[in-house]
């Protein structure tokens, strides 16, 4: 693997048909999260949600082997991708688009987030 590669590598080679997603996905806040699914389509949610879904057990027992305060960074960014593919679920599955429905202007802001 090139040193270019390296550097723009976010996930674990055995993970690199994900990686097309992990730039705009791999966000470690749920706020984070959250904003990027209200601003984006539901192509664009329905895309990835299709590409990791039938990896989420894979990427589950990769990040299983390490201890959760020492994860790798490869592993962090492909558990805070599975987080996103989470945030993106309701939407994909059951709501057919981004916001909550019947919600109106209504936020949730999370105030405090586990700490790895």
């Amino acid at each position: 693997m090139s040193e270019t590669t390296m550097s723009t590598t976010l996930l674990p080679a055995e993970f690199a048909d994900l990686e097309q997603f992990a730039a705009v996905w791999c966000l470690a806040a749920e706020s984070e999260r959250y904003d990027r699914r209200l601003a984006s389509s539901m192509a664009d949610m329905q895309r990835f949600y299709d590409a990791i879904t039938p990896r989420a057990q894979d990427a589950i027992a990769y990040c299983d082997k390490f201890p959760l305060e020492d994860l790798p960074e490869d592993a962090k960014n492909l558990m805070y991708l599975i987080y996103s593919m989470i945030m993106v679920s309701f939407p994909v599955e059951v709501w057919r688009q981004p916001k909550i429905p019947d919600s109106g202007n209504s936020t949730l802001n999370c105030v405090i987030e586990p700490i790895l």
